[in-house]
């Protein structure tokens, strides 16, 4: 049987380059994955086109704005949540979007987690952190 992995993707292009070279260098089945946290539907219709598009196993689109605002925006209000001036949102994303992720991949049966983050920013640091605390 075929190794699944889930891909956090955005439907940007380095995610999506990211399932062919998933596929095809690694011989896995790629679940694609976006989370809503307040972006639009447009850029989710977008997401799930381009996924369609590339063709990866299944793409999963997941409504997470109502938890993101209570769970987390309004936490980060509430503790004043800013970084050189600016309020704390994308980065409290990250958490959420990779406990979704997880979610996933344990729905799915996959083996493996990936994700587009560069490997030298926090973003990156911020998911994997979450997922090799989280996950199996």
């Amino acid at each position: 049987m075929t190794e699944k992995v889930v891909l956090a993707f955005s439907g940007g292009l380095d995610t999506s380059v990211c399932v062919k070279l998933l596929e095809e260098k690694y011989d896995v089945e790629v679940i694609t994955a976006c989370v809503d946290v307040g972006q639009g539907e447009e850029e989710m219709e977008k997401a799930k086109t381009m996924a369609s598009k590339i063709g990866g196993l299944k793409h999963y689109n997941i409504d997470a704005k109502e938890e993101f605002a209570n769970e987390y925006i309004s936490r980060g209000i509430k503790a004043n949540a800013e970084y050189e001036g600016y309020p704390l949102s994308t980065a409290l994303a990250r958490p959420l979007i990779a406990k979704k992720i997880i979610e996933v991949a344990e729905k799915e049966g996959a083996t493996a987690i990936a994700h587009g983050c560069t490997g030298k920013g926090n973003d990156q640091f911020r998911f994997e952190a979450v997922i090799l605390a989280m996950s199996d």
